[in-house]
């Protein structure tokens, strides 16, 4: 129950004077949507439910399901405005590079910052990515050459047609297979498993797919708005040498997976005829200590000095543990705000003959907050007393909080052009890749949460929070960094509502496909990998050739392969493998090679020889290591015989994994 005291101002002619009408009334909401303020109840009805009647399983964003959108923007206004005692922080300021300079960012982000400074970095290997790229990925990294090259004309930079030496048509690069899943963007409704799945090829390039996509259909595109509305069931097709989730390489690995990514996410958007202009955050002076409102990364450093290994912020796992302990069929979960404790103005509504100023108790947790920041990490906070609504207030507070969005001011713009491309699957598809190019941190933060959401989602029919109820809810909570609201006009907040929240939603959606690194990647990193090992070699025979000829006198030594690799090769040649396991045992463990064997099975065999390791199962992984990947840690469904083919000079390591 709210108190609201109303000063009308008459601006009469003769006459000016104030009246002040004390009224009891529920809350309120401001929709930028109409531009009008208007009222809805909070107080339940005579059933016990609140007055919400937006619970639906429809795959669409309707008027009424985005009028949650508007009423929690309000909440998030009210709840920052209320924070007049905190410490003042500097908001985000966003920058847009000259032309020329983006190019050279985005060069050397790519690792090609050699085209342009050759003292950048070392142009063997820039060669060895450049070997590796498609045509679309050739092209789009011409396409960013040649910008900087004419404004450049006075200094002398190589002609691009000599670096990438690109002969014949597309048609003879790649293949052109079918690309699946395009249709018209038609699918299943949130509740139906009935419709067939449809498998996202993950062999050939994206951009490659969308440029086949492009030539197929020239005279029709597909209306965006049939693409919106509808979420097919897409799956991933199983691969015999085994899916690669983020987290399962090497850092050495990931670097290239990164550049790969980003010169790829480029190649797909430059195909659909997208010009992505990246901004570029302005250094900010930021809290160093605490709980809100500080960087992931300074918060992630206090976090593993107290338990190493940690991936995401100790606070954000303890609210979602708090909230999940309450139970998740709370309904309204996430949506009603937490409790009230202040006065504020909220609006100003201007009429031709008055002028009205109304204010109210609005909600507020600062209190809770304030508590947090001071007894959470001695351990004197009692939880028991947050009530759960207060709990995911909170969970919010923290992801808006974010000196830097959690989605980084560099990638903000990708993520909203992703629903510009004209194809649910294009669509899926460059989402997968700018969330692979998020920082670890930013992304790990970004699965908990997601993964945290669809366990809310599937309480819905206690909860009523679908999907689409919690996309809106959730949207301007990942987007709306701090200062946001005053970058933007009010059309373009209008036209970013729909948007921001579909983005949310196919996050959630598809959580389990965005986090895998598609094949074609993998195929790169390992013949950039093969290609850098070629340089290597030829340098060994370099040196041993020099000693050679330094020491001409002594009788050259017979070339022998250290003994461990002699062993794996006549293992795999006889049909076994060795698996090693140094953290729980010095002797290597034979496993026999079948068309059947998996890293399931092998992990399996271990266990039961050594009934002495105390180790669950789910914490540990079979490693690739060597030959033309640094380090993988192996999909359980991995068929080991297939992977064997493709990386013959591999290791097999077990190893104990943290999951935190």
């Amino acid at each position: 129950m709210v108190w609201l005291v109303v000063f009308i101002t008459h601006l009469n002619p003769n006459k000016i004077h104030t009246e002040l009408v004390l009224v009891l009334c529920p809350s309120f909401f401001l929709s930028r949507r109409t531009g009008l303020y208007s009222v809805q109840s909070r107080l339940k009805n005579a059933s016990g439910k609140p007055p919400y009647h937006c619970y639906n399983s429809r795959d669409e964003l309707d008027e009424l399901l985005m009028d949650e959108y508007w009423t929690e923007v309000e909440n998030i206004t009210l709840s920052g405005e209320g924070k007049g005692d905190a410490e003042p922080q500097e908001v985000v300021q966003l920058k847009l590079p000259d032309e020329g300079e983006q190019e050279k960012a985005w060069l050397t982000e790519a690792g090609l910052a050699t085209l342009f400074d050759e003292s950048a970095s070392d142009p063997e290997d820039m060669m060895g990515l450049l070997f590796t790229l498609t045509r679309t990925q050739a092209a789009a990294v011409e396409k960013r050459f040649e910008t900087i090259r004419k404004r450049n004309k006075q200094h002398h930079i190589p002609d691009v047609r000599d670096i990438f030496k690109l002969p014949g048509t597309l048609e003879s690069k790649v293949s052109l297979p079918q690309v699946v899943g395009q249709g018209n963007g038609a699918g299943p409704s949130e509740q139906s498993v009935s419709e067939p799945e449809t498998d996202i090829n993950l062999e050939l390039s994206f951009s490659d797919q969308a440029l086949i996509y492009k030539v197929d259909s020239k005279a029709s595109s597909e209306a965006l708005t049939d693409t919106d509305d509808k979420l097919p069931n897409f799956k991933l097709s199983r691969d015999k040498t085994g899916l690669t989730k983020m987290g399962d390489l090497s850092p050495q690995d990931m670097k290239k997976v990164h550049r790969l990514v980003l010169i790829e996410m480029t190649a797909l958007f430059d195909t659909a005829g997208i010009d992505l202009k990246a901004h570029k955050a302005v250094k900010l002076k930021v809290k160093e200590s605490g709980l809100f409102g500080v960087p992931l990364a300074t918060l992630l450093e206090q976090d593993q000095r107290r338990q190493p290994g940690t991936k995401v912020p100790i606070i954000l796992q303890r609210l979602i543990f708090h909230i999940e302990e309450e139970g998740l069929d709370t309904e309204w979960l996430l949506r009603i705000p937490g409790s009230a404790t202040r006065v504020k103005v909220i609006a100003y509504v201007m009429k031709p003959t008055m002028y009205v100023c109304i204010l109210t108790y609005v909600s507020c947790w600062q209190a809770v907050h304030v508590e947090l920041e001071g007894k959470f990490y001695e351990g004197l906070f009692s939880w028991e007393s947050l009530k759960q609504h207060d709990a995911a207030s909170l969970l919010k507070l923290f992801i808006r909080e974010l000196p830097h969005p959690l989605l980084t001011v560099e990638y903000l713009i990708a993520f909203m052009a992703v629903l510009k491309l004209p194809t649910k699957t294009q669509q899926l598809q460059a989402l997968n890749l700018v969330v692979l190019l998020l920082p670890e941190s930013s992304r790990d933060v970004l699965k908990a949460l997601m993964e945290f959401l669809q366990r809310v989602i599937d309480h819905k029919e206690q909860n009523k929070m679908t999907l689409n109820n919690v996309a809106v809810v959730m949207a301007p909570n990942i987007f709306m960094f701090k200062g946001f609201r005053n970058k933007i006009s009010m059309q373009q907040e209008l036209s970013m509502a729909t948007e921001t929240a579909n983005i949310v939603r196919l996050l959630i959606r598809y959580q389990n496909l965005l986090w895998t690194i598609p094949k074609f990647i993998m195929n790169q990193v390992r013949k950039q990998n093969t290609e850098n090992q070629k340089k290597i070699s030829k340098e060994r025979a370099m040196r041993k050739l020099l000693k050679k000829i330094a020491y001409d006198r002594e009788k050259p030594e017979k070339q022998e392969k250290p003994p461990s690799e002699v062993r794996a090769a006549d293992s795999s040649s006889q049909g076994v493998i060795r698996v090693q396991a140094p953290q729980f045992s010095k002797v290597s463990m034979a496993v026999q090679l079948t068309e059947e064997l998996q890293a399931s099975d092998v992990l399996s065999h271990f266990l039961s020889q050594k009934s002495s390791v105390s180790v669950k199962r789910e914490d540990l992984c079979l490693y690739e290591i060597g030959g033309n990947i640094k380090e993988r840690c192996l999909d359980e469904d991995t068929y080991m015989k297939d992977l064997l083919e493709l990386n013959p000079s591999a290791k097999w390591v077990i190893k104990w994994i943290i999951q935190r």
